[in-house]
């Protein structure tokens, strides 16, 4: 093993898991960071030194490159913040999604251990399902962006991705409710034409298109929202998910609402910095109401949830800071 000169984050295309988990402490250790794409591979000699981050998948082309030239490699590691390693939790998420998570994670497995690749992960689930590997755990850092203009309307939202189909199906019932009894209330979801059908016909909801990642990350505080939802079923794909979700709704400048039992609930006081119920559609319908009934109360539990933020952050800095600390690879 080379001693550590510089970093490659091979990534799909700038992506969240990159942006909480990797890139803040990466940037400050004082060497090149080189952001890499499936098909971006370096010349050989660029490896001397090199630790190697794999972001959710491992593309042919780097797999090749990896392979041919392991020994120069100064580190390689895998990190996941969803279980993308095991296809018997892919149940019930899109075909398109299971095999992609097949071709570019799950069929690598055999080839990361045999390359003697450390795996990083996100959660102490993920953690302890792979405890044999054995991972290191990383944890999520907020990201520095500001809210924009406030208007008269009270902006519920939830943000999701085609995985959280389930749950976006919960909240159907919830914002029919919440819309019912207030003209002043929006509720916004992110989806696609399947999501939209389930919400056409709810005066005051939007669905936003899907969107790449930078983009969504300049929409979701391009206008205040005042309550975030983070409903969560119990799945075995949802048991690894991180608290992510926590920062994108405080740095929406809204409240968050989180599902008990979710890796959110860990780190939010219910009362204190967001509200924590059972995923039951009129514990979150009142939730809402509660969380817009005063404006002065939210507004304290937003200052201590940006507290909150800034605590996790800097301690994920610190364990990041550890994680690259160590040896870069495990024992064949």
């Amino acid at each position: 093993m080379s001693a550590l000169r510089r970093v490659f984050v091979v990534e799909e295309r700038d992506n969240p898991s990159s942006a909480y988990f990797l890139l803040p402490a990466l940037e400050g250790l004082g060497l090149p960071v080189t952001r890499a794409g499936f098909a971006a591979v370096p010349p050989p000699e660029a490896l001397d030194g090199a630790l190697v981050v794999l972001v959710r998948y491992l593309p042919g082309p780097w797999a090749r490159l990896l392979a041919r030239h392991r020994d120069v490699l100064a580190g390689l590691a895998f990190f996941m913040d969803d279980d993308v390693l095991d296809p018997a939790v892919f149940a019930g998420l899109p075909w398109r999604y299971r095999f992609k998570l097949w071709r570019l994670a799950s069929r690598r497995v055999g080839w990361l251990r045999g390359q003697r690749a450390q795996l990083w992960v996100s959660t102490p689930a993920l953690a302890a399902k792979y405890a044999a590997w054995p991972p290191r755990r990383l944890a999520p850092v907020d990201l520095p962006d500001t809210p924009g203009s406030r208007s008269d309307l009270r902006r519920v939202f939830y943000h999701g991705s085609a995985s959280h189909r389930d749950d976006i199906r919960f909240l159907v019932p919830v914002a029919r409710e919440l819309l019912a009894d207030d003209a002043r209330l929006r509720f916004e979801i992110v989806g696609g034409g399947n999501v939209g059908r389930l919400f056409a016909a709810l005066p005051g909801a939007s669905v936003v298109r899907p969107m790449p990642w930078p983009a969504y990350r300049r929409f979701a505080v391009g206008e205040v929202r005042h309550v975030g939802l983070a409903p969560q079923g119990e799945s075995p794909f949802n048991r690894a998910r991180s608290y992510t979700k926590f920062f994108d709704i405080t740095r929406a400048g809204a409240v968050g609402v989180y599902t008990a039992g979710s890796a959110c609930a860990t780190v939010v006081t219910s009362g204190r910095d967001g509200l924590v119920v059972p995923m039951d559609p009129v514990a979150w319908v009142d939730a809402v109401r509660f969380l817009l009934a005063d404006e002065p109360r939210r507004l304290a539990m937003l200052a201590a949830a940006r507290e909150t933020a800034a605590r996790l952050s800097e301690a994920a800095r610190r364990t990041l800071a550890d994680v690259l600390a160590a040896p870069h690879e495990v024992a064949p």
